[in-house]
């Protein structure tokens, strides 16, 4: 059978990805000039005294869960000094250049501004540490974090970013400043120190002013015009026999970072997202096309079981994670896939939960289901990291599956004479709004 039009598209899109998730640099301890109000000057490296010190000054870091604010030593296990005491003074040229190497390595629009913004001045000691979670966009402007490491004398606290399967780990210096910047929707954690103090600033790194970007390349937006008009041209076949069914009317594609409802903006894409985002909706042009931006919600069913047991052995486990709120999320421990052997994929379900309109702007909510002959990835969905899993043991008829449920970002196009009829599905209320409007108008031929 031939490989279907969504597919090849998704395949195209995933050609030639050239950004990453994170970018690091080092830079002279002289280029920092750091004060924190109790403490003076704070020279660098950082002594054991002065660390002390700061630990003085400070409280319990906290962390988020759903819509609480928690403090928990057995999540995240570190002090934090309070905002307000503390002054950073960067040499401008050194910040300029690292924030210029961040936009070119994150994939962000070269004519737009990136800043940071002081977030939080944390000090580790001995047997301290935070467990896996990711960061919440403290403001719409925020699309990635940055993270730097004062020079110290310790052992261990490396911090380690992971996403799209892919993982990095980033140690102190005792000489350097060490700077590391990745995207918000990076899961990363601080493994425990060993011994020493390790010291950090972090700031959100907000995205301002000219954020459009190119359309790339032309023969590419052309190729992928082509396979829309194919997608919306061919009858789906039916895998249980009989006549085909009427071609699809519409195609998501599915991103591959995570979005909050309040980071979902053509202007906010992020890294692969945004160039590929960029060839599509120029291909969704040409081909009379609409594209809109959306949410969905994944879930995958497998074949699986434990793989520290024998096979036919039926158990039950359960893990689940933390949501988005205001301060850093704690998402739970980190997955290990290697507690199951998952084999077929059983089940896959995907559900609309938000969309905007073609401007980006006005997101609704929306439930929609998805048909998998109107869905393509260029990663799937097992490569990245679930927010909730469950696995359900063997029970009779049913069980040895393994459930993982995704938060993804989708872009949805369809045909533009058929952009009522999607919108329609999902509100019965809009589209009878839109007849009435019409009809108050006088477009007799519209309503």
């Amino acid at each position: 059978m031939a490989t279907a039009a969504r597919d090849r598209l998704a395949r195209t899109l995933r050609a030639d990805a050239k950004s990453t998730f994170g970018a690091e640099l080092t830079a002279r301890p002289e280029c920092l000039s750091l004060e924190v109000e109790g403490c003076g000057r704070v020279t660098l490296p950082v002594t054991p005294a002065k660390a002390r010190k700061l630990i003085s000054l400070a409280e319990p870091a906290r962390f988020g869960r759903g819509s609480e604010t928690l403090t928990d030593p057995d999540v995240r296990h570190t002090w934090e000094i309070p905002r307000h005491l503390v002054r950073a003074e960067w040499d401008d040229a050194m910040l300029t250049d690292f924030l210029a190497t961040v936009k070119e390595e994150l994939g962000l629009p070269n004519a737009a501004g990136l800043t940071a913004d002081l977030h939080s001045l944390l000090v580790y000691e001995p047997d301290q540490f935070f467990l896996p979670h990711q960061d919440s966009e403290k403001s719409d402007d925020m699309v990635a974090t940055l993270v730097v490491t004062l020079p110290s004398s310790h052992a261990g606290g490396e911090l380690v970013v992971e996403h799209n399967g892919e993982r990095s780990t980033y140690r102190g210096s005792k000489t350097t400043l060490s700077l590391v910047a990745f995207y918000t929707d990076c899961r990363h954690e601080v493994l425990k120190v060993k011994s020493g103090y390790r010291i950090t600033l972090t700031y959100n790194l907000l995205l301002h002013g000219d954020t459009t970007r190119p359309e790339g390349d032309d023969g590419t937006a052309a190729e992928l015009a082509s396979l829309l008009r194919e997608h919306f041209a061919t009858p789906t076949h039916r895998y249980h026999g009989g006549p085909p069914a009427a071609p699809p009317g519409r195609l998501a594609y599915l991103l591959d970072h995570e979005y909050t409802p309040r980071a979902l903006a053509w202007s906010r894409l992020k890294g692969e997202d945004a160039r590929r985002v960029s060839l599509l909706r120029a291909a969704a042009d040409r081909a009379g096309c609409e594209a809109i931006l959306a949410l969905a919600d994944v879930k995958e069913t497998h074949d699986a079981y434990p793989a520290d047991e024998v096979y036919g052995y039926r158990r039950r486990g359960w893990h689940d994670t933390y949501d988005y709120c205001e301060d850093d999320e704690y998402s739970g421990a980190s997955d290990n896939e290697r507690e199951y052997v998952t084999q077929d994929l059983v089940d896959s379900e995907i559900t609309l939960t938000h969309w905007t309109g073609p401007d980006g702007a006005r997101l609704e909510e929306t439930s929609l289901f998805l048909h998998e002959t109107e869905v393509c990835e260029s990663t799937p969905s097992g490569d990245l990291q679930p927010y909730s899993r469950q696995y359900e043991g063997y029970m009779g008829n049913w069980g040895n599956t393994l459930d993982r449920w995704y938060h993804r970002a989708a872009v949805v196009v369809w045909p533009r004479e058929q952009a009522f009829a999607n919108r329609a599905e999902t509100s019965a209320a809009w589209a009878l709004d839109q007849i009435a409007a019409m009809a108050s108008s006088a477009d007799v031929a519209g309503a």
